[in-house]
């Protein structure tokens, strides 16, 4: 770490950078030769007044122009010194200020000294480590002034005095510098600039602070350097202009530290604006080139993904194993000729290289001049690679690892070509300043992608794999997930049969996204279709599940720092092939569409309902009649609903991309998905189409019978005769016996006792399976249970479940229904 008085000294120098000074030029005795108007705004004194006079008679203290003489003499053997002073104001106020003076050398041998002051109020707060009393400085009387170029010029922009600092700046030396212009000691286009500046000065008498140039000639590192430079007028005793001081600093720290600032102050905004992985690290590459480098590459290490779906591993090609994947790439040359992957391919290093080096230590490669002689590494064992190196001219790298709590998870490399310079250790340590900014936003999307891979196939396990409406009707999906920034959320939809050829409809939304609401969607998902086999009607299946989303609340743990709330909206729709009519009922989620055949999308008058899980409003079904042919259309408001929209434009565009009769089910699904998604999605989006189908009325056979005894035979007869007309002969005993043992238990159980006012109903239908429907007037559901070997009834059940694939029973209106299911191809 620097001392005191060196930090006070750079101070010093950034103050000549970023205060404007006033400027006098004095003789080897003191006196006034020349007076700039800062030096007049700073004193009040005008070139006639000041000019002529002894420098010293401006200051306050004669123990400060004594002080000053005394430097002045022992400053011409170190060219320079700086002191902390006081002057009266012509005005009679005091100022206290900087002097910094340094001695000029010309061509007659005259002595010149120029004189920078500062107020000091100007000035930056000194070190504390200085003394209580005054700034560093004032205890240092003959402290070295800092390292200040300076120039006097005539009226013809001759060289007529400069300071032996100015060389060492610009690299004009002296002798081709003295009695010349600037175009004539280093012509080009840059001189030029600089000489129209001064004319500018000395016509106007204003200074010109802060003109930024380069060296002229190269420093023996090889770089040029930048320098600053402010443009004073120097006046005589009439008021005339003398020519020009050229006041410069050296300003090629300060200039690349501002370009490291912009560069991490662009980082901060331009880095990590998705939580996409390879976004991010192309992100990363992009702002590396060209601010820092010509070539630049982000690799990842194989256990980190890149994407959503999960990657395969890295395995060996032509005795190579891979070790990474390229995730960014930028170069300044269009199609990255450099590069010997593309963005998201593995990418092959030999085990020797420098990049498995950085990988295994964590710490940065570096190598300013890049050795491209024959290497065992590059041309034994990646010739591919050092055939690019020499074929771009790569002749600087740096490697530095990407590292992120506790792990490597990568490397960046930064490479130049076409800049010239060398990379530099202040190179080095910005490169690895962007790259650990960079590094957590890179984890954040790794842990992100992660994630979200974890909930993707976690829906992918819940959702409905090959969802089919069999007889009742055709059917489309689409369900596209949340953007990065919002998450997966828990859309869910499912398609369940149900007896009688019917099917059951469902979309629904829990609130909240990520795992925990994916985790949620597929309870609700279980418990729907557990409430779904009960084959009760909509609204009533919205009420349990109701109940059960409270119960799942309830159940969390309150420690949990997930817990929240359980709420969800549901759509439940069932559609009857048999009599065309859907009966549906709705928790607070959007209502759904109606296609007609020919196209008109109509949105049914249906009761809201309360979301789920919070127990408010009973909810209410209602029953439509559909043609034969109609799509109905169950929706998330992810599809229709964005923050600048309210939800009616969302079905007003729904209704209008729905009207295309023209097209397939599966052609509208997707078209109105693409026509409706919002860009980037907020929210998960999901659409089910169901095209409806109805039974012909040679599928459906039914009778109404008394409720007697004798009727069991007639109900028999009846069904063997219909099971020959539809050639399903080798199913009239199996259903002879089903028949038999429903009607048995509609007369022992139905109605209580035989009656012949009552009636017992029996359908058969015809679809993917044989449907076998026995109603009556009871409410009471049958159990099976196993009979003893003493007992005389109690078999009837037991037999219908061997018989059959399936069977249950259903509540209707005025009564019950008991079905079973029979497969239409006899088991092999």
């Amino acid at each position: 770490m620097g001392s005191s008085a060196e930090t006070a000294v750079s101070e010093v120098q950034a103050t000549i950078e970023t205060v404007c000074p006033a400027i006098a030029l004095l003789d080897t005795q003191g006196t006034v030769v020349g007076w700039s108007q800062t030096a007049q705004r700073l004193v009040g004194y005008s070139a006639a007044e000041v000019v002529g006079l002894s420098a010293g008679v401006l200051m306050v203290a004669a123990g400060d122009r004594a002080k000053a003489s005394h430097a002045a003499h022992e400053g011409t053997l170190r060219g320079g010194w700086s002191d902390l002073t006081q002057v009266r104001h012509r005005d009679g106020h005091i100022i206290a200020v900087r002097l910094c003076v340094s001695s000029l050398s010309g061509q007659d041998g005259r002595g010149w000294w120029v004189v920078c002051a500062t107020d000091k109020a100007l000035l930056p707060a000194w070190p504390t480590e200085a003394t209580r009393t005054e700034p560093l400085l004032a205890t240092l009387p003959l402290q070295s002034c800092p390292p200040i170029g300076v120039v006097i010029r005539d009226m013809h922009l001759r060289c007529i005095q400069v300071n032996d600092s100015q060389g060492s700046k610009d690299g004009i030396p002296l002798p081709k510098r003295l009695g010349r212009r600037l175009t004539e000691a280093a012509p080009g286009s840059e001189a030029e600039t600089l000489e129209a500046v001064m004319h500018q000065v000395l016509e106007s008498g204003d200074p010109a602070i802060n003109v930024d140039y380069q060296a002229f000639l190269p420093t023996r590192e090889g770089s040029s350097r930048i320098l600053t430079a402010s443009y004073f007028r120097l006046d005589d005793a009439q008021g005339r202009a003398l020519g020009v001081c050229v006041v410069s600093v050296d300003a090629t720290d300060s200039r690349r530290a501002q370009e490291r600032l912009a560069i991490l102050d662009a980082a901060s905004r331009r880095i990590g604006t998705t939580l996409d992985v390879m976004q991010t690290a192309q992100e990363l590459a992009d702002l590396a080139v060209p601010f820092l480098a010509d070539y630049a590459t982000v690799d990842l290490a194989e256990s980190v993904p890149l994407g959503e779906e999960p990657l395969a591993p890295l395995g060996p090609q032509d005795g190579r194993i891979p070790v990474f994947r390229r995730a960014g790439l930028a170069s300044i040359h269009a199609g990255t000729p450099e590069s010997l992957f593309a963005r998201g391919e593995p990418v092959f290093v030999p085990p020797a290289s420098p990049f498995t080096g950085v990988l295994r230590s964590g710490k940065s490669h570096f190598q300013p001049m890049l050795d491209t002689s024959p290497s065992i590494w590059l041309d034994h064992h990646d010739p591919a690679r050092a055939k690019k190196i020499r074929g771009n001219a790569m002749h600087s790298l740096m490697v530095v690892p990407i590292h992120a709590r506790g792990a490597v998870l990568g490397v960046e490399v930064f490479v130049r070509t076409e800049d010239p310079r060398p990379f530099e250790e202040d190179d080095l340590r910005l490169a690895e300043e962007l790259v650990s900014w960079a590094a957590l936003a890179l984890d954040n999307a790794r842990q992100y992608a992660r994630e979200r891979s974890a909930v993707l196939a976690l829906q992918r396990l819940l959702h409905p794999h090959r969802p089919t409406g069999g007889s009742a009707a055709d059917v489309a999906w689409r369900y596209l997930p949340a953007d990065s920034h919002h998450g997966i959320g828990g859309d869910w939809f499912d398609v369940i049969p149900l007896s009688g050829a019917r099917v059951a409809l469902v979309v629904g939304d829990v609130v909240g996204h990520g795992v925990n609401a994916a985790a949620k969607m597929g309870q609700l998902r279980t418990a729907m279709h557990t409430l779904a086999d009960t084959d009760m009607p909509p609204d009533e299946v919205l009420s349990r599940l109701d109940e059960q989303v409270i119960r799942f609340t309830e159940a969390e743990d309150p420690r949990s720092p997930g817990t929240t709330m359980m709420a969800a909206t549901c759509l439940y729709a069932v559609y009857d092939p048999v009599t065309r009519t859907c009966t549906m009922a709705r928790a607070g989620h959007p209502p759904p569409a109606v296609i007609a055949p020919h196209g008109h999308v109509t949105y049914p008058d249906l009761p809201a309902g309360a979301p789920l899980g919070l127990g408010l409003v009973p909810f209410e079904s209602v029953t439509l009649e559909l043609a034969e042919g109609s799509v109905l259309a169950l929706y998330t408001d992810g599809l229709i609903e964005t923050r600048h929209q309210d939800m009616s434009v969302g079905m007003n565009r729904l209704r209008a991309a729905l009207a295309r009769p023209d097209l397939t089910l599966d052609d509208l699904c997707a078209s109105t998905v693409d026509t409706l998604r919002a860009k980037p999605p907020s929210d998960d989006a999901t659409l089910l189409l169901a095209r409806t189908r109805s039974l012909s009325t040679d599928q459906v056979a039914s009778w109404q019978f008394p409720s007697v005894p004798a009727v069991v035979s007639r109900a028999r007869t009846l069904a063997a005769r219909q099971l020959t007309q539809w050639g399903l002969e080798h199913l009239a005993e199996s259903t002879e016996l089903i028949v038999s043992e429903l009607f048995t238990n509609a007369l022992i159980h139905g109605n209580g006792e035989c009656n012949s006012d009552h009636t017992i109903g029996l359908r058969l239908i015809r679809h993917t399976m044989l449907t076998c429907e026995v109603s009556d007037a009871s409410h009471s559901h049958p159990l099976v249970r196993q009979a003893h070997t003493t007992d005389e009834n109690g078999r009837g059940l037991f037999l219908i479940t061997q018989l059959s694939r399936r069977w249950g029973t259903r509540h209707i209106p005025d009564g019950k229904i008991i079905w079973a299911d029979q497969q239409l191809l006899a088991s092999a």
